[in-house]
């Protein structure tokens, strides 16, 4: 090749992404791309003003690090230091008195719970001590975000059919035995049992996939489910259930001067101590768009905000889905509506521009990502493989992954150059 030579991968595995060297020097405007930044910030406690304190934690990172704001930056913080600020937060009596109050406090079948410590025990033993007794239906061989009861391959050796099957507890242990979490060495199974007898109420469990299960047991359910909930409410309403309640129907309002989500419920909560959960937070779109006004006021640039909580991704190891928030982002600006309308480079490049090189083929790809349009390009050959989901959604994944959940004292997320392309100087 000559000095002007065109670095192309065409593997299988290539990512589409080329650069142009001249004299062995990359020649492009600008190297780097997108850039997501975990920004730590002061402990955020009750009565806080959120809006302020991040937009006041962003204005000293600009000027400590010397970072340029730009139109389009994005600011994102944790679903969970909004709640904090809110004091959105509720005890397990306050959950155990809503329960009380719409079921009737009879027998209430508790029906596909998550199996986590985190998020679902505490509930547990809140709609444990509004009842008399609980018949506890566990999904198998998983719960919905992956968690796993036993394994597929287990419960093929048994010859159990999970479409079909309605298994006992003596007949599940005499098929499974004891079965513990991979991750945490739990077995939900008796650590789910051991909550609702300590909460004071009597505990049957059976396990099933088929939500009207439940009503053989008691005309009296509350389902759990997190992403399903509307179908399994629809399917027990239209079986003759005679009480119907999601987790977002409990706590949708406030018990006791207690916090309360008008949404979501108790969707989305986590374990604060063993006697009290912190809800997801309330009015997000608001706290997104006050971040937003004072950043944009302070840079002279447009930028959007985000609350974002968990991301919307798959563990390939424990096939364990993150989402266990009814949203990935309750609360962002306009400008990060939709969903990605790009080109795939490595299309163009081994397909409509094949024949070119070098400087000639640089300058044929950057026209065409120029003289796209607002036009949706779903259908079109060359976006075919960019990743059809919400910006939202992707965004707040991205935050996810870069804030964590343990001790690394990043609940902002700060994004730069997402929505820049191949041409963005």
């Amino acid at each position: 090749m000559d000095a002007h030579a065109l670095y192309l991968s065409r593997s299988k595995n290539a990512v589409g992404v080329f650069a142009l060297f001249t004299n062995g020097e990359m020649k492009m405007d600008r190297m780097i791309g997108t850039v997501s930044r975990g920004i730590r910030a002061p402990i955020i406690r009750e009565g806080d003003d959120i809006a302020k304190m991040v937009a006041q934690t962003i204005e000293t990172v600009w000027k400590e690090e010397g970072i340029v704001p730009h139109d389009g930056d994005i600011i994102a913080v944790t679903e969970s230091v909004v709640a904090r600020a809110q004091g959105n937060y509720a005890t397990v009596d306050q959950i155990a008195k809503d329960v009380r109050t719409k079921t009737g406090g009879g027998t209430v079948g508790i029906v596909f719970p998550i199996l986590s410590r985190n998020r679902f025990a505490v509930l547990l033993s809140g709609m444990a001590r509004g009842c008399k007794k609980i018949v506890l239906m566990l999904s198998y061989p998983s719960d919905e975000v992956g968690n796993a009861l036993v394994s597929i391959d287990a419960l093929d050796a048994a010859d159990v059919d999970p479409y079909v099957d309605v298994l006992s507890l003596s007949r599940f242990r005499s098929l499974f035995g004891e079965t513990k979490h991979q991750f945490t060495g739990v077995d939900y199974v008796d650590f789910y049992a051991d909550i609702i007898r300590e909460a004071g109420a009597e505990v049957e469990i059976v396990f099933s996939n088929r939500v009207q299960t439940i009503l053989a047991y008691t005309d009296t359910v509350i389902t759990c489910d997190i992403h399903t909930r509307e179908r399994s409410k629809r399917l027990l309403k239209k079986a003759g259930a005679r009480v119907v309640l999601g987790m977002d129907d409990i706590l949708n309002e406030s018990v006791d001067g207690g916090g309360f989500n008008a949404e979501y419920g108790i969707l989305g909560s986590n374990k604060s101590t063993e006697e009290v959960i912190k809800l997801f937070p309330r009015e997000c779109m608001e706290v997104a768009a006050s971040i937003s006004r004072l950043l944009s006021e302070k840079s002279g640039k447009r930028i959007e905000a985000m609350v974002y909580g968990d991301g919307a991704f798959k563990d390939p190891v424990g096939k364990i889905w993150e989402l266990a928030d009814p949203v990935v982002a309750p609360g962002y600006t306009a400008g990060l509506l939709g969903t990605p309308n790009e080109l795939k480079l490595k299309y163009l490049a081994d397909n409509e521009f094949q024949d070119l090189a070098g400087e000639e083929l640089q300058k044929a790809i950057e026209e065409k990502i120029r003289a796209k349009t607002g036009e949706s390009l779903v259908g079109n050959m060359a976006s075919e493989g960019t990743t059809p989901r919400r910006l939202t959604d992707l965004i707040g994944s991205l935050c996810d992954l870069t804030s964590g959940s343990g001790d690394k004292g990043t609940p902002i997320v700060y994004i730069q150059g997402y929505f820049d392309n191949y041409t963005t100087a």
